[in-house]
């Protein structure tokens, strides 16, 4: 068939006698050649059609008139012809004798490319005990030093090998047969030294009993699935992309030979009752607990290659021998490599099933301290993690957080895994994983001046490579649990005070550390909480970001990237409180980074919500008419109700208990007589400095709160101004576009009594050229 366009040939197909053509709808003929190879010719006038198809007929002495050539095969027919061996053309295989070796050697490589020659090769070579006369011949040639004949039993071993064909495995991999099949593979023609494969296997390779296997066939499977996985794995070179499947079966042969082993060992109760009782004797030496150790590894790795259903009872037969209490002990141990395998060990464990270890330490905990729970063993794991790359670490870091991911914890009518585990882990473990953070971010008898948050004094950040990593998985790890444990974190967060611990690793010279508490800051912003934004505010826990920023310089970096990253999300976000903590605040420091617009964006939302705020003030009758006015008490019932509301929201969310002393709160007698003296100071400034109306029509009010809010202002009990209101004004004080200040006190039964007093018109019209204070620099 040539090309209408250029006459080149596009298709030239022999027509077979012996196949089957079909004419379909008149302009189509179809057929196949080979396996899964169908061809179809269209064509675009009948009267082509029919002349090719009369061609074909031709050839096939059929009559044009047919539409099919050849009868169909039954379906069933065609399957019991498939199932016949076609003995009457099995191949000719010469003699084996060694002057036929590469004839033989030829005949076994040029069939690999034809899946029926490789069947009907496959079929003579089991038919005929071939395999075992050619191994005798190896003998001959090894005695003879034959190396060209050696060679050649080389290719012959390897292309049947290629054949992928169980039954000749079997015969193969047999223990009167492997060790010969090993060292014909020795003899590659490409290397110029024979390797020493069978030296290994007898003499290097030593087979450990743990335990004294008994049962001879078990022995024999584990000896062969080790030799075989050693042709695999090192003897044959790595398959091409066309060899890839050539080895199937081998894969497939040692998969379920793994599958017997670790079935027969299952079904040993004696056995792996011995050998659990030897791994948790205190009698038993290092060297015999490590081989121990090393078999359960390897038994476990064996168990991958079952079914979900052998997977699940096979683990559970551990369980209930004591696999975790026996991990708890030799996780403990000083040996490295034992320490490594019982991680490896615990890791099938947690990857199975996550619910069967939470369960388990749960119920240790009723019985055990603290320091020797499984977790806390763990975590004390990762965190002396000797190696410098800490990959033990890494591994452990992961478990944990299968471990704690409420991904996978049930909930069932009867029992609710998330909240009891999590209680658990809160109340056992979560010191012992965050005590290296907290030693390295200690602040040394901080001084708190007259700026919120602002601390003086020096602080330890770790310089250390290793400890930078270690903190930064941690902080992954504390991360994770921002993201999903809502309430008990957060109730951690405040009452630790450990957004503030975390932000002073933002001075760590290591920039991933620095970047792994940056991300945990931006976990806590993304989640849009007013709780958390109230905390960040009232801790001015901006301060060391911005500082950051500001250090870095014009460096065009990650670290630069991602602090303009987290302004961005809260100018996109439109996070009020926020938006005026940062304008008020910081924006004197960053008016001058213009390469990006988020921070005169920030300045715009801040001032288009002053301007929504003004005019609602200026569109009450009642303020615009009145120089005085007391509150009507229905408004400041309905102010009251909005307040405990938030406060059974906040509640229902996160119960948070009094906050525990931290080492700033010693000295809190003389931070409290410098609080004191600064209000009064204040006081009469504002005496001074009334409010005045603003050229819009509002008016300006200043409301004040403690730096110490940060550690203390979250007790159910207490509630500052600040909690309802977000402060924007400088260092803790928020200047708003109301016309009033407000005094707000709490009585012992927690009601709130509002009281508003607005200055006389004499007094503003005398005050109005008064400047406001300067907003202080921002601590270094």
């Amino acid at each position: 068939m040539f090309s209408v366009f250029s006459g080149s040939l596009l298709l030239e197909s022999k027509i077979n006698p012996n196949t089957a053509y079909q004419k379909q709808q008149d302009t189509l003929i179809v057929w196949s050649e080979a396996e899964n190879y169908d061809l179809a010719l269209s064509f675009q006038e009948k009267a082509g059609c029919d002349e090719i198809w009369e061609k074909i007929c031709q050839v096939q002495g059929k009559d044009p008139s047919v539409e099919v050539t050849q009868d169909p095969i039954d379906e069933s027919e065609e399957e019991r012809f498939e199932e016949m061996p076609d003995t009457s053309n099995l191949i000719d295989l010469p003699s084996c004798e060694l002057s036929k070796l590469e004839e033989i050697a030829d005949l076994v490589t040029s069939v690999l490319s034809s899946p029926i020659r490789r069947e009907k090769l496959s079929l003579a070579l089991e038919n005929e005990g071939y395999i075992k006369k050619l191994l005798q011949l190896f003998q001959t040639c090894e005695n003879l030093e034959n190396a060209e004949g050696l060679h050649h039993l080389y290719e012959i071993i390897r292309g049947i090998l290629f054949l992928n064909k169980a039954t000749l495995f079997e015969v193969m991999f047999s223990d009167e047969c492997i060790m010969d099949v090993v060292g014909c593979l020795e003899y590659d023609p490409a290397l110029a030294q024979p390797k020493r494969h069978r030296e290994f296997l007898t003499k290097t390779a030593k087979f450990k009993e743990v335990i004294p296997i008994t049962d001879s066939e078990l022995r024999q499977k584990i000896h062969q699935t080790y030799r075989v996985q050693y042709i695999q794995d090192v003897i044959l070179p790595t398959p091409s992309v066309f060899e890839d499947n050539f080895l199937s079966t081998l894969t497939s042969f040692i998969f379920f030979n793994k599958v017997e082993i670790v079935s027969m060992l299952q079904e040993d109760e004696k056995f792996l009752s011995e050998v659990f009782a030897q791994l948790t004797d205190e009698s038993t030496d290092d060297d015999k607990r490590r081989e121990l150790v090393n078999f359960f590894k390897e038994f476990c790795a064996f168990s991958q290659t079952l079914q979900p259903q052998n997977r699940d009872a096979f683990f559970k037969t551990l369980a209930n021998l004591g696999i975790l209490p026996a991990l708890e002990i030799v996780m403990g141990m000083d040996d490295l490599q034992v320490r490594a395998a019982a991680t490896d060990i615990f890791s099938y464990l947690v990857e199975f099933s996550p619910s069967m270890v939470r369960e388990f330490v749960m119920q240790e905990a009723q019985q055990s301290d603290d320091d020797i729970l499984l977790i806390n063993v763990v975590i004390e794991q990762m965190i002396c993690d000797t190696d410098p790359e800490l990959g033990g670490a890494v591994q452990l870091m992961g478990l944990l957080r299968t471990l704690i991911d409420p991904e996978n914890m049930l909930a069932t009518a009867n029992k609710t895994e998330k909240s009891e585990f999590l209680n658990f882990f809160y109340n056992h473990c979560m010191q012992v994983l965050t005590a290296p953070l907290l030693a390295n971010t200690s602040e040394d008898k901080p001084e708190k001046d007259s700026s919120i948050g602002s601390t003086t004094g020096s602080t330890i950040c770790p310089d250390n490579y290793q400890t930078a990593q270690l903190l930064a998985l941690i902080l992954e790890l504390l991360t994770f649990c921002v993201e999903h444990h809502t309430y008990h974190i957060k109730n951690y967060i405040m009452n630790k005070d450990l957004l503030r611990r975390v932000l002073i690793l933002m001075n760590s010279k290591h920039t991933f550390l620095a970047l792994c508490a940056l991300r945990f800051m931006r976990r806590i912003i993304g989640l849009k909480d007013e709780f958390y934004n109230r905390y960040i505010i009232r801790g001015n826990l901006f301060e060391p970001v911005i500082n950051a920023l500001l250090d870095n310089g014009t460096r065009y970096n990650l670290l630069n990237s991602a602090i303009i990253e987290l302004f961005e999300f809260i100018r996109v976000e439109d996070i009020k409180s926020l938006t005026g903590h940062i304008v008020d605040n910081f924006y004197k420091s960053l008016e001058s980074i213009e390469y990006v617009q988020t921070f005169k964006g920030l300045k715009t939302k801040y001032e288009q919500e002053k301007d929504r705020q003004s005019q609602k003030l200026n569109s009450v009758p009642s303020i615009l008419r009145s120089n005085r006015f007391r509150r009507d008490a229905r408004a400041l019932e309905e102010d009251e109700e909005l307040w405990f509301n938030e406060d059974e929201e906040e509640e229902g969310e996160a119960v948070v208990p009094p906050i525990e002393k931290t080492k700033a709160e010693d000295d809190f007698p003389d931070s409290y007589e410098k609080f004191m003296e600064t209000k009064k100071a204040k006081e009469s400034e504002d005496k001074e400095n009334l409010p005045k109306r603003t050229s819009v029509g509002g008016f300006k009010f200043t409301f004040s709160h403690s730096a110490s809010s940060a550690n203390g202002a979250n007790s159910a009990n207490s509630k500052s101004v600040a909690a309802q209101t977000p402060p924007a004004g400088s260092n803790g004080s928020s200047s708003k576009n109301t016309s009033l200040s407000s005094t707000v006190t709490s009585t012992k039964q927690g009601s709130l009594i509002g009281l508003v007093d607005y200055p006389d018109d004499e007094e503003e019209e005398e005050e109005e050229d008064t400047s406001p204070r300067k907003r202080p620099r921002l601590g270094s």
